[in-house]
C-alpha cells in the first residue's frame, strides 16, 4: 500500500510505549512479554533501557529475536493504530554515545538513575520487518529498510540535535507556543523541544500542571542544523500568516 511504511513510520515516531516479547530460556517454546519504554535513534531504531538481571534480558542473551508491540493510548486498543516490530536486540555501550544517552534522558528523564547502576544497558532493536495497523483496511507488512528509506545516514543532525534543542528552547520558546496552538489546538503556558529528527519534531507542551509530548511533522526531510532552520523558519511563517 502506497505510503504506508511513511505513516508507520510517523507513528512509530509518535510514542514510546511498547509491550516487549521474547522468547523465554526458562520456559522453553513460550513468549515473554515486558513493558518496555524505548526511544528512537536517528535512524529510526528503537532503543531500550533493560536490567542484565532481567528476566527478557537474560532471554535476549539466549535469542536476541525479539518483538516490539508499539501503541498509542489506552482507550480502544483495538481501534487505534497499533505497530509490531520484529527484529534483533544488540547490546551497546550506554556510555559510549554521549548524544543517544543525553536524547534518551530528554525524553525519559525518569530513567536518569538507572545510568548510575552497573547492570543497566542499552539495547539497540534492529527492525528487520514490521506490522502496521492503521485502521480498518488500512493495514500490511513493512520491511525494515522500507521504514528507514530516505532517512539520511550521516550523522550530522545527531551531532547538532543537542545544539538545536538548546537554540529553539532558549531563543525561541514562544515559537514553540505558538507552534502547539496552529498545529494541535493547545494553548500551552510554556513548551521545550525534547528531539529533532529528519522527519520533524518533539515538544513538551504544559497545559495548568500535565505536561503532554506533542508530535510537529515537517513537510520536507531536514539532515542537518541549515536544513532544520529552514524548516523551522517556514513552519514559523505559516503560524503568523
Amino acid at each position: 500500500m502506497a505510503n504506508l511504511h511513511l505513516d508507520a513510520r510517523q507513528f512509530l515516531r509518535s510514542t514510546r510505549t511498547a509491550i516487549l516479547s521474547t522468547h523465554s530460556a526458562k520456559f522453553e517454546g513460550y513468549p515473554f512479554g515486558s513493558v518496555a519504554p524505548f526511544v528512537l535513534d536517528h535512524q529510526c531504531q528503537p532503543i531500550i533501557l533493560i536490567s542484565n538481571i532481567a528476566e527478557h534480558t537474560k532471554n535476549i542473551a539466549a535469542n536476541p529475536k525479539v518483538s516490539l508491540l508499539v501503541f498509542a493510548g489506552a482507550e480502544d486498543l483495538q481501534a487505534n493504530a497499533r505497530l509490531t516490530l520484529l527484529g534483533s536486540a544488540n547490546a551497546i555501550d550506554k556510555n559510549e554515545d554521549a548524544n543517544l544517552r543525553e536524547r534518551y534522558l530528554r525524553y525519559l528523564p525518569q530513567a536518569s538513575g538507572y545510568f548510575d547502576m552497573h547492570d543497566f544497558a542499552f539495547y539497540r532493536i534492529k527492525i528487520e520487518t514490521a506490522r502496521y495497523i492503521a485502521g480498518f483496511g488500512k493495514m500490511g507488512w513493512i520491511s525494515g529498510d522500507d521504514l528507514i528509506n530516505d532517512i539520511p545516514t550521516e550523522a550530522l543532525l545527531a551531532n547538532q540535535e543537542a545544539q538545536i534543542i538548546a537554540h529553539m528552547n532558549a531563543d525561541h520558546a514562544d515559537s514553540l507556543v505558538r507552534y502547539c496552538q496552529h498545529v494541535h489546538g493547545v494553548k500551552a503556558q510554556n513548551a521545550t523541544m525534547l528531539g529533532i529528527d529528519c522527519d520533524g519534531f518533539d515538544v513538551n507542551a504544559t497545559v495548568g500542571e500535565k505536561t503532554t509530548t506533542l508530535r510537529f511533522d515537517f513537510e520536507t526531510k531536514i539532515h542537518d542544523a541549515q536544513s532544520a532552520r529552514a524548516a523551522l523558519v517556514s513552519l514559523s511563517k505559516s503560524v503568523n500568516l
